[in-house]
């Protein structure tokens, strides 16, 4: 099991739904500005906002890195599949990345990405996506939580050092026969600066919005156009 798929397990635990329904508002509202008839979705996750914007008239793909989020977005008749963004064929009028997706690259994964992705959108199109402010990092982000339910017990450490927040996730699940499993690895994110985004030479930065979803100002939404 990839970190990506225990994330997928764990994520019910996590009590993010809200902030994740806050975040399709968001984006949903921003492509409200421009005329979007094709959407790729990377960082895709259960598919919920490719609903919402087929549900519009939008004709959408996803790409996951966890396999069990793709098998999910499959079950319910989503066009999703588990590859790099950077295979995925086709261009599209507008592509979005949603909760933290660009914080889990690298500075060097994520130029080579955005490149990726500005040959990837149509003349005119636009590329959105959010990232963790600084203070999202250090004084949100940071600490330990645990939750369970009635078959799960779910333990979160994170440490944010030298621009990086370690996330160790362990959980414990039970099975039928009343034993427990136990799933552990540890997530690395990166802390990104505002500068990075303006010298990139297939996208321009054309907006950048700092908004509070879980605290103050702990994220930025960053509307790019192609150049």
């Amino acid at each position: 099991m990839t970190n990506l798929d225990l994330y997928a397990k764990a994520e019910h635990l996590l009590g993010i739904e809200e902030a994740t329904e806050a975040l399709y508002d968001l984006y949903r509202s921003e492509l409200d500005d421009y005329n979007v008839k094709t959407l790729l979705d990377v960082g895709c996750g259960r598919g919920g906002f490719m609903e919402r914007m087929i549900s519009d008239g939008v004709e959408c793909k996803g790409v996951d890195l966890s396999t069990l989020m793709v098998e999910e977005c499959k079950a319910k008749g989503l066009d999703a599949e588990s590859v790099d963004a950077k295979d995925v064929k086709g261009k599209y009028d507008a592509i979005v990345s949603i909760f933290d997706v660009l914080n889990f690259m690298s500075k060097e994964e994520l130029l080579e990405f955005l490149e990726a992705m500005a040959d990837k959108l149509n003349d005119d199109g636009i590329f959105i996506a959010d990232i963790n402010t600084l203070y999202g990092f250090s004084d949100v982000a940071e600490g330990t939580m645990s939750s369970d339910s009635e078959s799960e017990f779910l333990s979160v450490d994170a440490v944010f050092e030298n621009n990086e927040l370690h996330t160790k996730f362990t959980l414990f699940e039970k099975g039928e026969d009343g034993r427990y499993t136990k799933y552990q690895d540890t997530i690395v994110q990166y802390f990104h600066k505002i500068q990075f985004f303006q010298k990139l030479s297939g996208l321009k930065l054309v907006d950048k919005q700092t908004f509070s979803l879980y605290d103050t100002e702990d994220k930025t939404l960053l509307i790019f156009k192609k150049r």
